[in-house]
């Protein structure tokens, strides 16, 4: 039975934290393929795994098995800095809107990352500091992931090497100096750093760049410099794992007064927030408890599950990465360089490929400024200035409590606010300066690009 005294903000106890990360896989009937091997077209083995990633990480990405992970006692104490995360209920939002809809989100923003990323950056670092190694490389588009690991890598004295979209850095050279001041390296991609980025640059002369860009140069330098290994903010199952202490949290600051969400929202890049805010929901789903619907809401200008296919694919530009099965628009498709920076990659998390495919998620794609609009709506009702990527959900949840006016359903709504905006302040600026434009590939612009997913032996 629904408490009808619900705060404005529901707080869980540093006792009520999640002692294990819940793995979603456990519980589907189908599991996400595996990693193939480019050039052998066979399933990657852990060892093959093991020269990108952190061995215990390994083993996390290629469990489908066990369904809850304990949570190491180190790893449970960082997040004791910023966790548990706030669950709000949006009272104003609601009022504005004259909606019959109980709107909640799950707010990530709390920490100097100033999004979810901290969560799983600890846990990667963590294992990174555990097996002995000097430091780790990565890529970040907005600069969220680059901005959290670079503070966890800080915290356990580990070097830290950012390839950063070359856009974003360019757009937001304030997340790139948050990532400085925490001792980490920084390099706009792709970049005459590696020999992948010059290959790049080469074919896509003056390219604004792309996380499958930033990807290739990362992994680059984790596998030709000893004592490194490449670590992944989104898309991996590991990410996925670690960001499911926000639907754990969630779920139990509504199970506190008996709330159950109808529709569950979160904007969709890679897949870590989106998968890591559902896990909990979608695993009662699946297992016949209860039923939710999901909406994954991504940029019109980057619409790997609305107009994308399902297929092997790379994970980056560069092609030196493992193939994965997922929802893409081809390794080398380039988005538009549009303020969502978060969300500007060519695929999406195996996982929830499979689950969409699968017929368990529903999937939007909206463009940018309807996505500002909300955000800057979003701005002066709740007083909480949006990121851009947290703002595609929050156009979604608007839409779905006017829908709710507009048919009397008493619908409640629950959407992930990843982080705040403070960052990303230019995006802000061509949006209240009236430059602010959408893009949306042509069909031709896509068919060209996944006409050259590569050729998987036995998946044609």
């Amino acid at each position: 039975m629904e408490n009808k005294n619900i705060p404005y903000k529901i707080y869980l106890d540093e006792a009520d934290m999640p002692q294990a990360w819940y793995n979603l896989r456990a519980d589907m009937k189908n599991k996400p393929v595996p990693l193939l091997n480019p050039g052998t077209g066979k399933p990657m083995t852990a060892a093959e795994l093991g020269g990108v990633f952190c061995d215990e990480l390994v083993q996390q990405e290629l469990d489908n098995d066990t369904p809850f992970i304990p949570i190491p006692e180190e790893i449970r104490g960082f997040y004791k800095m910023y966790r548990p995360s706030p669950l709000v209920r949006a009272y104003c939002l609601e009022k504005a809107l004259n909606t019959p809809a109980k709107i909640y989100y799950k707010f990530e923003g709390n920490n100097t990352s100033g999004s979810h990323k901290l969560n799983s950056a600890i846990a990667q670092a963590y294992y990174a500091k555990k097996q002995g190694l000097k430091g780790v490389t990565t890529e970040t588009g907005a600069g969220q992931w680059g901005t959290a690991l670079s503070m966890a890598c800080a915290y356990l004295g580990l070097d830290c090497k950012v390839f950063m979209v070359k856009v974003s850095y360019e757009q937001k050279p304030f997340r790139r100096e948050v990532m400085r001041t925490y001792g980490a390296s920084v390099t706009p991609s792709p970049s005459m750093e590696t020999e992948v980025g010059r290959r790049i640059l080469a074919e896509y002369p003056g390219t604004t760049g792309s996380l499958g860009c930033a990807i290739s140069e990362a992994v680059e330098v984790a596998t030709t410099n000893p004592g490194y290994r490449y670590v992944l903010g989104s898309v991996l199952n590991q990410v996925l794992l670690h960001q499911s202490v926000i639907g754990l949290e969630t779920k139990a600051a509504l199970d506190k007064y008996g709330v159950k969400p109808d529709i569950i929202i979160g904007c969709a890049g890679g897949g870590s927030n989106l998968g890591g805010l559902i896990a909990p929901f979608m695993g009662e789903k699946l297992r016949g408890e209860a039923d939710y619907r999901f909406i994954a809401v991504e940029p019109a200008s980057c619409p790997s599950f609305t107009r994308g296919v399902y297929a092997y694919d790379f994970c980056d530009t560069g092609k030196i990465c493992p193939l994965a099965k997922m929802y893409t628009l081809g390794s080398g498709f380039i988005p538009s360089p549009n303020h969502a920076g978060g969300l500007r990659f060519h695929g999406m998390s195996s996982v929830l490929s499979q689950l969409y495919h699968d017929g368990y998620m529903e999937a939007r794609a909206v463009e940018q400024t309807s996505v500002f609009e909300a955000a800057e709506q979003f701005a002066r009702i709740e007083g909480i200035l949006p990121a851009p990527e947290s703002s595609h959900a929050i156009r979604a949840a608007i839409d779905e409590a006017v829908r709710c006016r507009e048919t009397g359903e008493a619908k409640t709504i629950l959407f992930g606010l990843t982080g705040t905006g403070y960052f990303d302040l230019t995006a802000y600026q061509a949006f209240n300066d009236g430059k602010m434009t959408d893009y949306i590939p042509t069909d031709e612009e896509l068919a060209q690009s996944i006409a050259t997913l590569p050729k998987v032996p036995g998946m044609e």
